[in-house]
């Protein structure tokens, strides 16, 4: 075929290059002929030079595309924008801002909605807000009528560089809004934290696509709201908008982080379920790795395992997360076999899967095996410990009674302890009845973190415990003082696919009365079962 291509080229037209080129323009070595033979026969300054600009765009090859513009006499916006597009697509955007800037200065041709959308683009990848402000001014000196793109890219713009109340300025100005412009702003209120502004622009929309209900489920997810991220995927699976909402990968993996981070197996399953039957997801490596997650943080290992090992093909994420869903659940040795295969198959481990493996030692109490995977990972693999790994291996030693050399590597730390580790020297000096150091260790955590109720509550048992009233009320009235209230405990509970929660001292759910008629039930059973038992 190579050769049959060769010779078609040796006397092609401008007409048949074309063709050839739309037909073999994936093929790096060909377009590479083709350019070549263009620039011999001069059909390259024929309106052909687009075109191949456009072949290297399309293959992602920078340098070739760079020097085919280069060769253009006057290239158009078209071409200009095509290499803008092609930085921001390898992840170059101050290039784009490079070309866009060239493209200013031109004396041919002036930008349009397309390039000045990618410029704007390219400041939003590079929260820059300076030059975002300035292509913003200039839509209104080359675009006498803005397309709905741009409004779109500066809402974007806007509310990834932290400036929702000037996205929200651009998305008033704006006569006419489809539903992306809406979701641009709803994802600038998401970002920024504001998950009740963002709601109350969801519940606002006229039309929703499948885009902006998964925008607002992730941004559920990303701020620990499950319960509300999975309601709003039952309204979404029975919305009818008018609109395609079959849910997409990312809707997906949002879903299936929430089921993980409550425990609803069942409703997890039935989205596995539904993943296969009728989306066709099966085999995203995506989907599988947040369906692992899922599993393994519910308790169903097994379902897990079988998951796990019928995947075809693994990345470092599949690794990580089946060694982090064996920690959670206690399987340290096994997680060490998963660690263990998955550097004899090539994949390099990063600083999250030696977080997992440290974790899975330290839920099984490790503590020699612990150590060698941190020696390695600071002198084979040449990364340095961030403080959760630092962390993560004073929880190891202190969960085995080795307080001694927790505190030895506290004092190697090249950073200061945070207050998690503080916690940790905090239990284990509780555990092992050293008060001294347990109130050094409250002390640092209320320093660090004053808002933490647990601390205040443990100060005044080792007070008390050490007949000092006088500092054990002190160290009550801090925290009526600085009015900090008791996290109340919270559970959820799964029944017929529906996710119920539940807070300690709460009154607000709709069942409660019956709940606690069955409860009482419960306990009254509870104490004749016990005196039965006595009696025998």
């Amino acid at each position: 075929m190579k050769h049959i291509q060769i010779n078609e080229l040796q006397a092609a037209s401008f007409d048949k290059l074309k063709t050839l080129l739309e037909k073999w323009g994936s093929h790096y070595n060909i377009v590479n002929k083709i350019l070549a033979h263009s620039i011999t026969t001069g059909i390259f300054q024929h309106e052909f030079d687009c075109r191949l600009l456009d072949a290297y765009a399309k293959l992602n090859k920078l340098v070739e595309a760079r020097k085919v513009f280069e060769l253009m006499p006057s290239p158009d916006v078209s071409s200009w924008t095509s290499l803008q597009n092609l930085y921001l697509k390898c992840k170059q955007p101050m290039k784009t801002l490079v070309v866009f800037s060239e493209l200013l200065l031109s004396d041919f041709v002036k930008p349009d909605s397309h390039s000045v959308v990618v410029a704007l683009s390219a400041c939003a990848r590079r929260k820059d807000l300076r030059n975002g402000s300035i292509i913003h001014g200039m839509t209104y000196k080359y675009l006498q009528k803005p397309r709905p793109s741009v409004h779109n890219a500066l809402i974007d713009m806007y509310g990834k560089n932290g400036r929702v109340d000037l996205a929200q300025r651009v998305f008033g100005s704006i006569n006419f809004k489809d539903v992306a412009i809406w979701t641009s702003l709803l994802n600038g209120y998401l970002l920024n934290g504001d998950v009740e502004s963002a709601k109350a622009v969801f519940d606002d929309m006229p039309q929703r696509n499948v885009f902006s209900w998964t925008t607002m489920i992730v941004g559920y997810v990303r701020k620990k709201n499950p319960i509300e991220a999975l309601e709003l995927f039952t309204r979404m699976r029975h919305a009818d908008s008018g609109e395609d909402c079959t849910p997409t990968t990312v809707t997906v993996v949002a879903v299936l982080s929430a089921c993980a981070d409550i425990g609803a197996l069942n409703l997890g399953s039935s989205i596995h379920g539904h993943i296969i039957k009728r989306i066709g997801f099966g085999l995203d490596i995506t989907v599988n790795n947040g369906l692992i997650d899922m599993y393994g943080k519910s308790g169903s290992l097994d379902s897990a395992l079988k998951l796990f090992d019928s995947m075809r093909r693994k990345d470092l994420f599949s690794w990580t997360t089946m060694i982090s869903g064996l920690a959670i659940n206690g399987r340290g040795k096994h997680a060490l076999l998963v660690f263990d295969s998955m550097v004899a198959s090539g994949s390099v481990p990063n600083e999250v899967t030696f977080l997992s493996v440290l974790l899975a030692c330290t839920h099984a109490g490790l503590v020699t095996e612990g150590e060698k995977l941190f020696e390695n990972f600071v002198n084979r693999y040449h990364m340095k410990p961030k403080i959760e790994h630092f962390g993560c291996m004073v929880d190891l030693f202190v969960r085995a009674g080795c307080l001694e050399k927790a505190l030895v590597l506290i004092e190697s730390m090249p950073m200061k302890p945070d207050a998690i580790i503080w916690r940790s020297i905090l239990g284990a000096c509780l555990e092992h009845g050293d008060l001294g150091l347990a109130e050094v260790a409250g002390k640092k955590v209320v320093e660090l973190e004053p808002d933490d109720d647990a601390v205040y509550i443990l100060l005044w048992s080792i007070y008390r415990s050490k007949n000092r009233w006088g500092e054990a009320l002190k160290a009550m009235k801090t925290m009526r003082d600085r009015r900090i209230k008791k996290t109340p405990g919270c559970s959820w509970i799964e029944v017929n696919g529906v996710v119920h929660e539940f807070l300690a001292e709460s009154s607000r759910h709709y069942v409660r009365d019956s709940i606690v008629i069955v409860l009482d039930g419960v306990i009254e059973q509870s104490k004749l079962d016990t005196g039965l038992f006595f009696f025998e």
